[in-house]
């Protein structure tokens, strides 16, 4: 095959004309006149896009600094690292919408966990980690220091203890690759998460101090002073699904325009969300591109997609598409 030849990309441009495939074409552009322009990206993850294995290629975005801030949900934070150390035990449920109560209840006994047509094993993912991070936790409390959750994750990966368990290719896991370059991420609400929750347990028995984990308004401190240092050529927001991980960090913006008085504070030069929620009364995830004028956050001339479809088919064609394969 010829090296030059890019047969997603140019087979993306050649068959995806119109309506949906068109906007992921136009929202592959846009994405791409952002980072040729010298504008910085944030990628907010929600979803289960770390157990759909979106690492196998975002790991590879992150290499190429095609994104420079992440913004997930606690959940997508610890399970990429869960698929790397216990890849084999999961189970994956093909006829999943047939399942009934008792069908569950079965795969809760077994240590199963579903999510959708996958199961996360217990035992091996969580209980693996948690032994390792639980010592980091009470080494950062002895040592008087506190960091934020990824912050921990990023230790937990660099440190090397979970290279026993490593079942998949480290190149494939979008955490490590961010461990490396020590990513900016912010992670609102970690706490509803699997390590948020055996956290909290040990709250409750009295071995960790809440303070031990800096807290979600640290989160956005930190964001706000990234945004205004990291603006000046624009930074774009290209958002999958939506819910949390997309709603905190896209406020900094009204939040130092509005009640900072900074404004001076330049609007997301970029806007794309992946969603297949519909409009509807209140709804952040369904919300038109549009709206978020009426709130600060996105400009009139703001370049907007939005892509009504399914983030684990349309994230990775757009991220083959950016890195030309």
């Amino acid at each position: 095959m010829n090296t030059n030849q890019k047969p997603i990309s140019e087979f993306i441009e050649k068959y995806f004309l119109h309506f949906n495939a068109a906007a992921l074409v136009d929202a592959a552009k846009g994405y791409e006149a952002q980072l040729n322009k010298g504008s910085k990206m944030l990628v907010s993850l929600a979803g289960a896009m770390s157990t759909a294995e979106i690492g196998r290629i975002f790991a590879e975005m992150i290499r190429q600094d095609k994104v420079h801030i992440i913004s997930c949900t606690g959940a997508n934070l610890e399970e990429d690292i869960m698929n790397l150390v216990a890849h084999s035990h999961y189970k994956r449920v093909p006829n999943y919408r047939d399942l009934t109560p008792q069908d569950e209840w079965a795969l809760l006994e077994k240590g199963l966990n579903r999510v959708t047509d996958t199961c996360i094993p217990e035992e091996e993912a969580f209980r693996r980690i948690q032994q390792h991070i639980v010592k980091i936790w009470k080494d950062t409390q002895e040592n008087g220091d506190r960091f934020l959750p990824h912050e921990y994750m990023y230790k937990l990966l660099l440190s090397g203890v979970l290279e026993q368990y490593y079942e998949i290719d480290i190149k494939n896991s979008w955490m490590y690759a961010a461990a490396e370059k020590n990513l900016p991420m912010v992670v609102p609400g970690w706490e509803d998460s699997t390590m948020g929750n055996i956290f909290a347990s040990y709250v409750l028995k009295g071995e960790l101090q809440a303070s031990v984990v800096k807290s979600g308004i640290e989160y956005m401190t930190f964001l706000a002073d990234w945004y205004t240092e990291n603006s000046e050529n624009g930074i774009g927001f290209f958002q999958i699904g939506g819910g949390i991980a997309g709603d905190f960090p896209i406020c900094v913006v009204p939040m130092l325009y509005q009640d900072m008085e900074r404004t001076d504070t330049p609007f997301w030069s970029y806007f794309c969300q992946i969603s297949d929620s519909t409009t509807s009364y209140g709804s952040y995830s369904g919300a038109v591109p549009n709206e978020k004028i009426t709130w600060g956050k996105l400009d009139i001339n703001t370049p907007k997609f939005i892509i009504e479809s399914d983030a684990t088919i349309v994230a990775p064609l757009i991220f083959a598409y950016l890195l030309e394969m």
